[in-house]
């Protein structure tokens, strides 16, 4: 570019062209350090001081000379002066990039101090060299830390120089008026003035973690380090934010340009970038592979908005996707993610608090009599306490008489922080008799147990034998719990547990086409009464059918009895099935061996319930109250989406164990089995989430059974489900500053009382769209998407919901990077939002899940199915965990203090450059553990740990790793034993696999490193350039 020789014509007024790009190649400026044009000083006045700027001309703070010139002039004598035909006119200022900005009361006034491009560079020679480079406004800048940030207010190039006089001298421009939260110094202005300029912070960098030692900078093909200019352009100035005067290009600013969203648009990134520079037909990907975000540091809980909304219940009980409610229906259209929220009504309590149980008594529970809405902390009274308005539908509400009391000055009540529903987002009510439909239910557990010949073969009955006894003691609801149980092959054989009797009676039932019950009562008994009964029966189980060699399965005509027997009561039923049903109603055949059925229109019915005999069950199940848990221990096909559907409508749980062996699972279904039922039950529930006006719940992902178009029933529920939702606008535009959500729980505790669970929350309205990216929950999006996606694919192929789910993101990340293209160079650059920048990863992963993955040949359809009714109920941090597991080192810290071994664990990227051949790697997705073993790993730390010499045994699918004698072996149980306690709702389990180990290798180790490239799926690199590409298409 030939440097500019004074002639040229400037660019048409308003045009936006950022003058300032990051490393980019341009030439030298035309004219020195000191700038186009140094005012003399004024008589008699110092000398300027080394190392402190000398008062420009024409120039504004180094962090904007980037391509954002400062505010424009608003009241000194050159406001309405004509621009200037050539940039260096000595007539009136030009109103170029060089022009007058005012004091420095812009937004990068008192930033922190960086080492820019505009410190350490030697001064330029160009054609206009005519000022010493200590006169000029860049030469005395300190160094710098980044390129968009400015001296300390103190070393700003207006501070130490003496205010310039003549005919250069401005006056006092209109101060500037940005938003007062962003005040952080007092530098003199050069007016003598002392006005706080705000402060734009640009985010911290991308780190790498983990693995990789030493991260590249987010973006190495810019390096910061020299100065770069471009000829002089005019830039577009932002659009006003306060009284200041208008001048010629003003109007020329875009209205269809992204939005301002309250705040001045400025040069300052606020957003993260990769940077991407491949170069058709090279090898190199052009991607800093340490640098890309990886989240390993597992679910980022977004506690902060705590501080923000003090009053709102814990994110891990209620999580939006977005903690900003769109404004208009447009808002809605540009988001392209899921709008909605994950309810997790009976999590775990935050930091072992308990949940405050308030009893309103005769006053009963305070509710608004048109939105039904529970008395909360956003609720406000009124006409001195005796009226409370519902901050949900507005309506004013009588307060009780027992429940009067006084206002304070400011309209609060006196007892706001004594009363827990005034000051907590998170209580419980005893609901009186009205919220009754029958007296509360009494724990009930119902056992449905195969004992054809494959359960006794693989030792199930023994396992299942041993674990219930071993819970007896447990049972939540004590004295008040019933249990029974029923088995089954090609006949139905019914127990009666009279307590009067001292062993257990056994009535079988052969017509299967009319089943009935062959004693009225007894079949299902209060276990204190009965206990001994019970005992005895659960002893002899395992030897009642030891020889037994039927190989039939009567389920359906089991499950009419089971319904018989809990229909009066409700409860939940557990039931154990190891063959494909058989025989009566309901029996399945064998399906989904046809290859030709995958990637077809009909691929998606192998998905999906072959008989609707199951679904027409639950929902008679639910509708009795009764919750059913499937165990599924078939060596073959056992047709895990028929059966699962009763879990799905029902509020149950799937359990999957392929080719189940006691001696392999034995431990993993014990630890399961006395979960389920020991854990905390809410018994009888429905759950209903309300919404401030404007906005609604429209489709419900989870387990349970839509009784209305807003009720969820859930025959039983526990801390180990959660449920997502989907939000909708019901008015084109909201008309509120703010949206309450309230999530109520009504359901019968194991003690008998009937409570209602009530989680309360806030959320603020935006009309900016970079607002909602910016308080995105990832954790939230990831798990609305992946349930999303599962249900997808029982209506359609696995690869057509692969490509939805990479249109969500591309679609999403595209309309962030048109909010920003206008004032920034970007191009070469992946951008997105640091609150969403695992979000790329964790949608690979998703489509890289057991329920997503591949076709026919990757995963068992039994596999596939189980996975997806698990992902259905997850947790948040829970699923996170399932899709993008944690992967750690484990030889080098074995030789570590014991206490100190669980601080040294570190995750790392899920990609084969991290397992080096002579390490000892532990996989952990919340299921299984997978342990690997590098080829080069010293033979005798494996049999320290393993028990045995590979030489000696050499099929490692038969290894049960137990503790043995030695420091390396309690070591390594110690670290799983401390993996499983952080998630006690399932036990993973372990599996040995050596390096090189084929298949074994291939579908346990190698197909979980999501970041590599499988069989038709793309590495972590290839997913970001292609989405990179799609994005700027």
């Amino acid at each position: 570019m030939q440097p500019p020789m004074g002639n040229e014509r400037p660019p048409p007024p308003g045009r936006p062209v950022s003058a300032f790009v990051p490393g980019a190649a341009v030439p030298p400026p035309p004219f020195a350090a000191g700038g186009p044009f140094v005012p003399p000083p004024r008589q008699g006045a110092p000398p300027p001081q080394p190392g402190a700027a000398a008062p420009p001309f024409g120039a504004a703070q180094p962090a904007a000379m980037g391509g954002y010139r400062g505010p424009p002039p608003s009241q000194g004598p050159f406001a309405a002066a004509p621009p200037p035909q050539r940039p260096f006119t000595s007539a009136p200022p030009p109103q170029g990039p060089f022009t007058s900005a005012p004091p420095p009361q812009g937004p990068f006034t008192s930033a922190p101090p960086s080492q820019g491009p505009f410190a350490s560079a030697p001064p330029p020679q160009g054609p206009f060299t005519s000022a010493p480079p200590s006169q000029g406004p860049f030469t005395s800048a300190p160094p710098s830390q980044g390129p968009f940030t400015s001296a300390p207010p103190s070393q700003a190039p207006f501070a130490a120089g003496p205010p310039p006089q003549g005919p250069f001298a401005a006056s006092a421009p209109a101060p500037f008026r940005p938003p007062p939260s962003s005040f952080l110094g007092q530098p003199q202005s050069p007016t003598g003035g002392s006005l706080p300029p705000p402060s734009y912070v640009r985010p911290p960098p991308l780190q790498s973690q983990g693995f990789y030692p030493a991260a590249q900078p987010v973006n190495p093909q810019f390096p910061m380090s020299r100065p770069a200019f471009q000829q002089p352009v005019q830039t577009m100035p932002p659009p006003p934010m306060g009284p200041t005067a208008t001048f010629g290009n003003q109007a020329a600013y875009p209205s269809a340009g992204p939005p301002v969203g309250g705040t001045l648009q400025s040069l300052v990134e606020d957003f993260q970038s990769l940077a991407l520079s491949s170069a058709p037909g090279s090898l190199d990907p052009g991607v800093d592979v340490k640098g890309l975000p990886r989240p390993l540091d597992g679910d980022e809980e977004p506690v902060k908005l705590l501080e923000a909304y003090p009053l709102n219940c814990h994110p891990r009980y209620f999580r939006l996707t977005t903690h900003a409610i769109p404004a208009s229906q447009s808002l809605v259209s540009r988001w392209h993610l899921p709008l909605g929220a994950v309810v997790h009504p009976l999590a775990e309590s935050p930091d072992g608090e308990e949940v405050p149980v308030i009893n309103f008594g005769s006053a009963g529970v305070i509710r608004c009599r048109r939105c039904r809405t529970y008395i909360n902390p956003y609720a406000t009274f009124a006409d001195a306490g005796r009226k409370w308005r519902c901050n949900l539908c507005t309506l004013l509400n009588d307060v009780p008489g027992e429940y009067f009391c006084a206002l304070d000055a400011s309209g609060r009540r006196y007892d706001t922080d004594q009363r827990p529903e005034l000051s907590k987002g998170t209580v419980e009510f005893v609901a009186p008799t009205e919220y009754m439909v029958r007296p509360p239910m009494p724990p009930s557990y119902f056992f449905l147990i195969d004992v054809s010949v494959s359960a006794v073969r693989s030792g199930l009955l023994e396992v299942v034998a041993k674990t219930i006894k071993s819970c007896l003691d447990e049972l939540p609801g004590f004295p008040r719990t019933q249990i029974g149980f029923l088995t089954f092959d090609s006949t139905l054989h019914f127990h009666n547990f009279k307590s009067s009797l001292s062993q257990p009676q056994m009535m079988v039932v052969a017509d299967l086409d009319d089943v009935f019950l062959p004693l009225p009562d007894d079949l299902l008994v209060n276990l204190v009464d009965s206990r001994h009964v019970v005992e005895s029966f659960l002893d002899s189980l395992p030897n009642m059918f030891h020889d037994n060699v039927n190989v039939e399965s009567a389920l359906g005509p089991a499950l009419k009895a089971a319904f018989m027997v809990m229909s009066q009561i409700g409860g939940k039923l557990l039931v154990f099935q190891s063959t494909l049903p058989s025989l009566g109603i309901g029996r399945l055949r064998l399906r989904g061996d046809d290859v030709r059925a995958y990637g077809t229109d009909k691929e998606h019915t192998l998905r999906v319930p072959e008989d609707p005999f199951y679904k027409q069950m639950a929902a008679e199940f639910t509708k009795n109250q009764i919750a059913v848990d499937i165990f599924s221990f078939s060596e073959k096909y056992s047709d895990i989406a028929s059966l699962g559907s009763l879990a799905k409508y029902t509020g149950g749980q799937v359990y999957h164990y392929p080719s189940f062996q006691a001696a392999t699972h034995g431990d993993k279904l014990k630890h399961e089995l006395s979960r389920d039922l020991t854990r905390e039950t809410a018994w009888e529930s429905v759950m209903r989430i309300r919404c401030g006006k404007g906005v609604r719940f429209t489709t419900y992902h989870g387990h349970f059974m839509l009784r209305s178009t807003d009720l969820l029933a859930l025959p039983a529920v526990d801390s180990d489900k959660a449920f997502a939702m989907q939000l909708s606008l019901e008015e084109t535009l909201m008309t509120t500053q703010t949206v309450y959500f309230q999530v109520a729980l009504l359901y019968t505790s194991s003690s008998g009382e009937r409570r209602i669970r009530v989680h309360t929350a806030a959320a603020p309205v935006v009309t900016d769209l970079s607002e909602m990216y910016r308080q995105a929950d990832t954790g939230a999006i990831v798990s609305l998407l992946g349930r999303i996606a599962v249900e997808n694919s029982l209506s359609d192929k696995l690869d057509s919901v692969r490509q939805q789910l990479q249109l969500k993101l591309v679609r999403s990340l595209k309309e962030y990077r048109n909010l920003y293209v206008v004032q920034h160079r970007i191009g070469g650059r992946l951008i997105f939002p640091e609150s969403l920048r695992f979000l790329p990863l964790y949608i690979l992963a998703i489509c890289k899940s057991l329920a997503l993955r591949g076709g026919y040949a990757d995963v068992s359809l039994d596999e596939r199915c189980a996975a997806g009714f698990s992902m259905m109920i997850l947790p948040v941090k829970r699923l996170l965990n399932f899709i993008y597991p944690s992967l750690y080192r484990v030889d080098e810290v074995l030789t570590m203090e014991p206490n100190k071994i669980d601080t040294s664990l570190k995750r790392l990227p899920l990609t084969m450059q991290c397992l080096h051949t002579g390490g000892l790697y532990l996989l952990d997705d919340g299921f299984s553990f997978i342990v690997w073993l590098g080829r080069m790993l010293p033979p005798e730390l494996v049999s320290n740990i393993l028990g045995v010499s590979l030489a000696n045994f050499p099929d490692l699918s038969k290894i049960q790793l137990r503790e043995c004698d030695n420091e390396f072996s309690r070591n390594f149980m110690k670290i799983l034993k401390n993996l499983r306690e952080k998630d006690p709702s399932y036990q993973q389990l372990c599996r040995v696999v050596r390096q090189g180990e084929q298949p074994r290798e291939g579908f346990l180790m190698l197909s979980n490193l999501v970041e590599d490239q499988m069989a038709a799926t793309s590495s972590y690199v290839d997913w970001i350039l292609q989405i990179h590409r799609q994005t700027q298409s």
